[in-house]
């Protein structure tokens, strides 16, 4: 084989590979402008469902009234990942309730706080129904609790009436009737919030501190990753919040920063304003209605929280049982107390028999004999 023969084999190679080379470019371009055609065929596609009438009226997205991308981080992320705003929930103070010096220290504090400010900021106030259903709810359940007690009080109260041991059966019954006073108590403050909370004029006022903070701040370029991005803003927005966060605390202010699901309540509670004391946020979580699917709790955990009942039963019953064994014991030892005591009466009659005639020495002894010794008796004789 020739040199030319070999270089014509060389050259249709190269020709080969070059025209691979280009089908790849083109057909890499044909793929990239299919994925962009039916990327804007969506848009068009939601801008078109967007403009299709209700009733006579223009329906849009809802995420077109969403003024943020999401909450991530403790953060709100909104205007396509450019802006970053940290939220502190602040709590107020009793001003008109204080002196004139205090009220001079508190205004002095937030001067303080105002002249320290090296960032922006804003403030808002949001006003809500005050939610006492949740306070119910938990009188209800100590409420149950006591009621509860109560019933184990009366099993034991039997137990010491069958046993006929007077002294557990007067602690019981005292205890029984404490608890049943707190029981009467309880049910009263339950059935007084339960009518308030029918009142939809109870309002409760929150403020709460904005803190903004842009990506173009951190000096971030397109190649920075979002991930990058989001940590150094979260960076920057933690050290504003801890620094206003003392400096409130000049003026008596305490304030704590707002974690993702009190920021998603905030916002909740800010765009329903008229549904949400019906479909409260909390309740939503609880359900799980954020969820692909809800799940029951682990069998394991179910086995353990029945273990942990029978224990607490079993424990309670050896409990009363101790109770009322000790108590048997301390029969017991009270008798051979008494009976010491009788024998050192009869000793000292006995000395003094001399003194006394026949008749006072053997009814000394037969009062001796059938005297009963209280309980203070045998105190002073100890």
């Amino acid at each position: 084989m020739n040199v030319i023969t070999i270089l014509q084999i060389i050259l249709a190679v190269l020709v080969f590979i070059i025209f691979g080379l280009i089908a790849t470019y083109f057909l890499i371009i044909y793929m990239n402008n299919k994925k962009q055609e039916e990327a804007e065929k969506e848009i068009s596609m939601e801008k078109d469902d967007s403009l299709k009438d209700f009733n006579g009226m223009t329906r849009e997205s809802i995420y077109k009234f969403m003024e943020f991308d999401e909450i991530k981080d403790n953060m709100i992320i909104r205007k396509n990942r450019t802006q970053y705003v940290m939220i502190l929930q602040c709590s107020g103070v009793n001003y008109d309730l204080m002196s004139e010096e205090e009220k001079i220290a508190v205004e002095e504090g937030f001067v303080q706080f105002l002249n320290t400010l090296r960032f922006p900021i804003q403030l808002y106030i949001q006003t809500r129904s005050l939610n006492l259903r949740d306070i119910v709810d938990e009188y209800k359940a100590k409420v149950s609790e006591m009621a509860q007690d109560i019933e184990k009080i009366n099993a034991r109260i039997q137990t010491a009436k069958d046993t006929k041991n007077e002294r557990l059966l007067e602690k019981l019954k005292f205890e029984k009737k404490r608890k049943e006073r707190v029981l009467d108590y309880g049910m009263d403050i339950a059935e007084y919030v339960a009518r308030m909370s029918l009142n939809k004029n109870v309002l409760q006022q929150r403020t709460y501190l904005i803190l903004s903070y842009f990506a173009s701040e951190t000096g971030a370029t397109q190649d920075t990753p979002a991930e990058e991005i989001d940590a150094m803003c979260f960076s920057e927005l933690y050290t504003r919040a801890q620094t206003a966060i003392h400096s409130l605390q000049a003026s008596e202010v305490s304030s704590k920063i707002l974690n993702s699901e009190e920021i998603a309540e905030l916002l909740y509670i800010a765009y329903n304003r008229d549904d949400s004391e019906i479909l409260q946020f909390n309740k939503a979580l609880d359900a799980q209605y954020d969820a692909l699917y809800s799940t029951g709790k682990d069998v394991l955990e179910k086995r353990q929280q029945k273990l942990d009942e029978e224990i607490r039963e079993k424990a309670l019953e050896l409990a009363t049982d101790s109770i009322v064994k000790a108590d048997k014991y301390k029969q017991i030892e009270d008798m051979k107390k008494e009976q010491k005591i009788k024998e050192k009466a009869n000793e000292l009659i006995d000395q003094y028999k001399e003194q006394m005639d026949e008749v006072t020495y053997k009814g000394a002894k037969q009062e001796v004999k059938k005297a009963k010794i209280t309980e203070s008796d045998k105190e002073n004789q100890g």
